[in-house]
């Protein structure tokens, strides 16, 4: 046995109507009843109904999916160092494409007969907005082999391996498919289709532009952050170098200091010896003077 053949038998199974899986699948384990694809196929999970919507979304609109991803990947490079407005305005960027690409999943998957409640619907934009906050989510919903609805809290990474049909799920890529899944009993209406993808290109046109300018205001804050932390650096460097010199001062002063202190105790010292050498200067002229009237 080997993963690509695995792979590539999940991937024909995941393609198929949602009511088909469950007796195509136990069909080709019979099929393969003694080798050793037999039970691995066997125990491929059907896959909820969110997931099978997401997987033929992902069929359908390969290149709608993978720039919604993209898109993703660029908004969660850009939010950081943004400030709380441009965070709103991304987060409602996000919202309108994962709304917008929710409605077409909900139209493909009425033209392949299944109609997708409100629920259903909700889980599938949750899942969604997953592959576009959390890498490993992204590589889930881009396998096009889930079997779960998925939900980014923010809190932690997605436990995105349990979500597909086979942990080498992640890093696959499923090939995309020209027409969905047909059924006999429904007529598609295709004006609705048209303008949900119309609506869902528009809203990744907008979240795309709005990513690219997230992307270059980020790029432009963090070059305004290189400047000023190089500035701080060179204007820490002067104001070491001035503290070294006023260092230099006040030692230098503290010193002139001490020598003004030791003239000026030299000065008195002096003083008091020439005022002694004066008196004694007097006292020996008196003597002088009274030893000449004798």
């Amino acid at each position: 046995m080997t993963q690509d053949e695995l792979l590539a038998i999940a991937e024909a199974l995941y393609g198929l109507p949602l009511a088909e899986f469950t007796a195509a699948r136990d069909a080709r384990a019979r099929e393969l009843k003694g080798e050793p694809l037999a039970g691995p196929v066997k125990a491929l999970r059907k896959p909820a109904t969110a997931a099978w919507v997401v997987d033929l979304l992902v069929r359908r609109e390969s290149d709608q999916v993978t720039q919604m991803i993209a898109v993703g990947d660029a908004l969660r490079q850009a939010q950081d160092g943004m400030d709380a407005a441009a965070l709103r305005e991304l987060t409602k960027q996000r919202r309108q494409l994962t709304a917008a690409l929710t409605v077409r999943a909900r139209a493909l998957a009425r033209s392949a007969g299944l109609r997708v409640t409100e629920q259903v619907a909700e889980q599938v934009e949750e899942t969604l907005t997953a592959a576009m906050i959390d890498p490993l989510a992204a590589e889930a919903v881009r396998s096009g082999l889930l079997v779960s609805p998925l939900r980014a809290t923010g809190v932690g990474s997605v436990d995105a391996a349990s979500a597909v049909a086979l942990p080498e799920a992640l890093g696959f890529s499923v090939a995309p498919v020209a027409d969905p899944p047909v059924s006999l009993h429904v007529v598609p209406d295709p004006e609705p289709e048209l303008r949900a993808l119309e609506e869902a290109r528009s809203a990744l046109e907008a979240a795309t532009a709005a990513a690219a300018d997230a992307v270059s205001d980020r790029d432009g804050a963090a070059a305004e952050v290189d400047r000023l932390q190089a500035r701080s650096l060179q204007v820490q460097a002067e104001l070491d170098e001035l503290r070294r010199q006023l260092a230099e001062l006040e030692a230098a002063a503290q010193e002139v200091d001490d020598d003004l202190a030791d003239a000026e105790e030299a000065r008195a010292e002096a003083e008091l010896a020439a005022q002694l050498a004066v008196r004694r200067k007097d006292e020996a002229a008196a003597e002088v003077e009274r030893l000449n009237r004798e």
